[in-house]
């Protein structure tokens, strides 16, 4: 079940996001709830593999926002890493890092289960 708890389990650094929605915390979980439907790496994974690097920074750049803002560490980091990458469109494997997220991803959904 997804609560703050749960979160900071995760390694969330959840005052600070928290603080980002103002110390509400049920707007925080809901934000997270959210965050947790999104299937922008799916998208990220299909533009690499395809070599569109333009998409994939797009992508990237927006799942960072989204992770980041949420304070949501563990996911958040690598997704930064990635996006770095590929704002200099660096030709490199990304597969090691996309792994990283999909992992992850997956230890954030499982809590919500």
């Amino acid at each position: 079940m997804l609560t703050i708890e749960s979160l900071k389990a995760y390694g969330a650094d959840v005052e600070d996001g928290l603080k980002r929605c103002m110390n509400f915390e049920s707007f925080y979980l809901e934000l997270v709830q959210t965050a947790i439907k999104d299937t922008k790496i799916e998208s990220l994974e299909t533009a690499i593999d395809s070599g569109n690097l333009n998409q994939a920074f797009e992508i990237a750049h927006a799942m960072k926002g989204m992770y980041t803002n949420l304070s949501l560490t563990p996911l958040s980091e690598p997704i930064i890493e990635i996006t770095e990458l590929l704002r200099n469109q660096t030709q490199t494997d990304y597969s090691a890092l996309l792994s990283e997220i999909k992992a992850q991803y997956q230890k954030l959904t499982e809590i919500d289960q």
